[in-house]
């Protein structure tokens, strides 16, 4: 009964019916009456409160409407029967605390029931992140099934970083290439789902599209543009439990930048291009753990380009929304390729990111440091040696 009454409250709400906010006495009434709700049925609430009859959404109060004596009698000895059987719930909202394994445990915001009327979301999904929830069909959700590796240098992202790169200049003999600028402008989103539509990990199948550009400046030569990689992706994603697999196709390609080329005239140009078809799968063995890794096969190869490649990494981050202070990640990304002789690079972040309470995507700040194959795919035979500090926008 408990969760009929829950869930006819949620359609109401759903439905723009107003919420009671009228006097203190009736808002600790709702927060405590939602709360003592979501425990279920074992406390015969329903039996307690006389709520098998309540048919009707609950009575509006103007907040700037004075509250009749009627009214006020009411509410007080309601208050007090509600308050009885959680008695440390007196005189503020219940607070709910997300049980299991954190990474940093106390960098998770903690929520207000009285904050959060919907049935999906915050705190709701806090019993049990991975648990089984209704399916249905979702034109463009606002969440990711299988989301973007943190430090892959590849990914669809909103990002820029500012390096010190230590390994030898591409044009100038015996200096480093110094300090270089590079930025991601793209976005990864969700088109078409069957499946859960929670803010966290949903489940089912889902068709994504991803694009980005990735720009490098040189803000020591009056920030010219040196190159720019361009790609296009559509995933297939599935998702059940702890587990996300992808079967996704990419196209990239690389071009120098015109101010470079006019500068440095005899630089060789690398018509490089790809077009992939990768399989990969991520796996979450604790809440705030991920592993993942990929294969990738090109079946159109220039510039140099050979087929194969091999993506893998893992993320630490906390689980769940973390409120104005943040929390700390580490992100950790190696790409092998066929034309390095199944060399390539290893990316590591680390830094402080934050999560709001009603979207999965995060805003992050932080340093990078990344030795290998250069990612920007013009100069990928040459190496990188860099440090940098950054800020990257997740989907």
């Amino acid at each position: 009964m408990a969760e009929a009454f829950s869930q006819s409250g949620a359609r109401r709400r759903r439905d723009g019916s107003p919420r009671i906010w009228g006097c203190a006495a009736s808002r600790v009434a709702s927060a405590v009456l939602v709360s003592l709700l979501s425990v279920g049925d074992g406390l015969g609430l329903g039996r307690v409160f006389g709520l098998e009859a309540l048919e009707e959404p609950p009575q509006v109060i103007s907040a700037s409407a004075e509250v009749s004596d009627d009214v006020a009698s009411t509410a007080a000895p309601l208050v007090t029967t509600m308050i009885e059987p959680v008695p440390e719930a007196a005189g503020a909202p219940v607070l709910l605390d997300p049980p299991g394994d954190f990474f940093q445990d106390g960098f998770y915001e903690r929520s207000w029931v009285a904050d959060e009327p919907l049935a999906v979301g915050f705190p709701g999904e806090w019993d049990d992140l991975w648990a089984p929830r209704p399916w249905s069909w979702q034109l463009m959700p606002n969440n990711l099934i299988y989301t973007s590796y943190l430090a892959g240098p590849k990914e669809s992202r909103l990002g820029t970083v500012w390096y010190d790169d230590t390994s030898p200049s591409l044009t100038e003999y015996g200096l480093s290439e110094g300090w270089l600028w590079d930025s991601t402008l793209g976005g990864r989103a969700s088109i078409l789902r069957y499946g859960s539509d929670t803010i966290l990990h949903p489940q089912g199948f889902e068709v994504q599209i991803e694009g980005a550009a990735f720009v490098r400046l040189d803000p020591e030569d009056d920030r010219d543009l040196r190159s720019a990689d361009y790609r296009f992706g559509v995933p297939l994603v599935y998702g059940v439990g702890r587990w996300q697999s992808k079967l996704a196709y990419y196209h990239n390609s690389a071009h120098l930048g015109d101010e470079f080329m006019i500068k440095n005239p005899t630089f060789p140009r690398v018509n490089y291009v790809r077009d992939v078809i990768v399989l990969g799968t991520s796996w979450y063995p604790l809440d705030w753990m991920r592993l993942y890794g990929e294969v990738g096969y090109s079946f159109f190869n220039a510039g140099g380009s050979q087929p194969w490649e091999f993506q893998f990494g893992t993320e630490l981050l906390q689980a769940r929304p973390t409120g104005g202070h943040g929390a700390p990640f580490l992100a950790v990304n190696s790409m092998l390729r066929q034309e390095l002789d199944y060399g390539g690079n290893v990316c590591v972040q680390a830094g402080w990111f934050w999560r709001g309470r009603r979207s999965e995507k995060l805003y992050r700040i932080g340093v990078e440091y990344l030795y290998g194959s250069d990612p920007q795919y013009e100069f990928v035979f040459y190496n990188q040696n860099r440090f940098g500090v950054g800020m990257w926008y997740d989907f």
